[in-house]
């Protein structure tokens, strides 16, 4: 007989409503890397290559913005499931002030200090020469990025996931064609290369900043109070300070050392760098459905117990374990599944080629720790507050033992190409055991409203 709970229809109708979208939102997201990658690809090796070093700038900047952002979620949807709309808001207004003083600190490195930045990460001066150029352009939609991105946060959390899809669909499409525009220089445009690449990020940024503010202040829509901006609420502060400080420091955690994998696939060479950053984008892209799985089910797992609802959210959660099992096992076989058809369409050295094929192998298998890992520790566990197991677990298993292994194998055992990009795939597989041990002390079930 089948278990009425576990096919519960307003559970699963809910999870689609909220996953659904928020799985789009960052598919959409994740699209326009990979339209870099390949259009500059269809360029130069070195302009595609000197680019995803680049922009791994910006993915350390938004491991800081997400932490702020997934703090708005997990105490926006708890006080939204107890129907506080003031403390969303002030939740809200909390976010915006922190996002900005962290884009303008980004900015400001970008434009001027793009050298430096790019020393982090490779010593090849014809990849270094390429990623300026890109930097001193796109750091100006760095300015922009967090500001939208608390906006879309409070959108999800208050009933309006699917607004948030739409967005950044309608930004990334403007992103996409006019990265070909500026790119190839079409439609009379002037070829712009790697320039052309940021010039059509910081258009789509400044679009959809536009598009958000207009659709705050909508009927149903949350937008910032002028008095929530300028003034403190002392408890809020210190409730988003105590949620916000583990994961800040989980994502820097997580966000430098995938930054530093990159750092060593860059000291292997050009065609390891390139190999590495194709994988990154399909990586990107398979992810996005258990990145979906883990924002829409820990809004709904926030909802309940915010409301009161204990058992509920911790009924919600063992759900959610299940769905992300199966979700890890369906992103090694879509992984599998298009590794021909990614080796067949870009245009790599041959060695550059075999790497890539390899590391689609190496990352078919991650895919399951990284999935369940997504699933539970940023969605179910965050939901309750439970921000800091993330933390050790990085501390451990990526900093412990993956990060060093990689390390010694690039700068001191000469270890080959691959053997040093499974070191940096070892850390999710490894802690699944780790998570689920945690999962069920159910120190995650807990309400954070005051």
């Amino acid at each position: 007989m089948k278990d009425k709970r576990t096919f519960d229809p307003v559970f699963w109708r809910k999870l689609l409503w909220l996953a659904a979208p928020i799985a789009l939102q960052n598919l959409m997201l994740a699209s326009v890397a990979a339209a870099d990658a390949l259009m500059l690809g269809r360029v130069t090796q070195d302009s595609m290559s000197a680019v995803s070093l680049a922009t791994q700038i910006q993915f350390v900047q938004n491991m800081v913005l997400m932490s702020i952002v997934s703090t708005i979620v997990i105490l926006g949807a708890q006080y939204w499931g107890k129907k506080d709309e003031k403390a969303v808001n002030d939740i809200f207004c909390i976010g915006l002030r922190l996002s900005v003083v962290t884009s303008l600190l980004f900015f400001i490195g970008c434009i001027f200090f793009p050298r430096y930045l790019m020393l982090i990460f490779t010593n090849e001066e014809a990849l270094i020469v390429i990623g300026i150029r890109y930097l001193r352009v796109a750091g100006w939609s760095y300015l922009l990025t967090g500001i939208s991105q608390c906006y879309l946060a409070i959108m999800k959390v208050s009933e309006h996931a699917l607004q948030t899809a739409i967005v950044s669909s309608g930004a990334v499409i403007i992103n996409i064609v006019l990265n070909a525009v500026f790119i190839f220089g079409l439609f009379g445009a002037p070829a712009m290369g790697v320039q052309g690449a940021a010039l059509a990020t910081l258009i789509a940024r400044v679009v959809e900043l536009i598009w958000v503010v207009i659709y705050s202040f909508q009927k149903g829509y949350i937008h910032p109070r002028w008095s929530g901006l300028l003034q403190r609420n002392r408890l809020l502060s210190m409730d988003f300070r105590k949620c916000l400080l583990p994961l800040l420091g989980a994502s820097l955690f997580w966000g430098v050392g995938f930054t530093s994998y990159s750092a060593f696939m860059g000291h292997l060479g050009t065609d390891a760098t390139a190999a590495n950053s194709i994988a990154a984008v399909v990586r990107d892209l398979v992810c996005c459905l258990c990145n979906g799985l883990a924002n829409g089910g820990g809004i709904l797992v926030g909802n309940e117990l915010g409301a009161g609802q204990l058992e509920k959210g911790k009924q919600y959660g063992d759900r959610l374990v299940k769905i992300s099992f199966l979700t890890g096992f369906l992103s090694t076989a879509i992984m599998l599944a298009v590794t021909p058809f990614v080796t067949g369409f870009v245009k790599m050295t041959d060695q550059a080629n075999r790497y890539l094929i390899g590391m689609m192998v190496i990352m078919a298998f991650y895919m399951i720790g990284r999935t369940v890992n997504t699933i539970v520790i940023n969605g179910i566990f965050a939901a309750g507050g439970d921000t800091l197991f993330d933390m050790y677990s990085l501390a451990v298993c990526m900093w412990g033992i993956a990060v060093p292994l990689a390390a010694a194998g690039t700068f001191f055992f000469n270890w080959t190409v691959l053997v040093v990009y499974a070191c940096t795939c070892l850390d999710e597989v490894g802690k699944i055991p780790w998570v689920m041990y945690h999962y069920r002390k159910y120190k995650w079930v807990k309400d954070l409203t005051r």
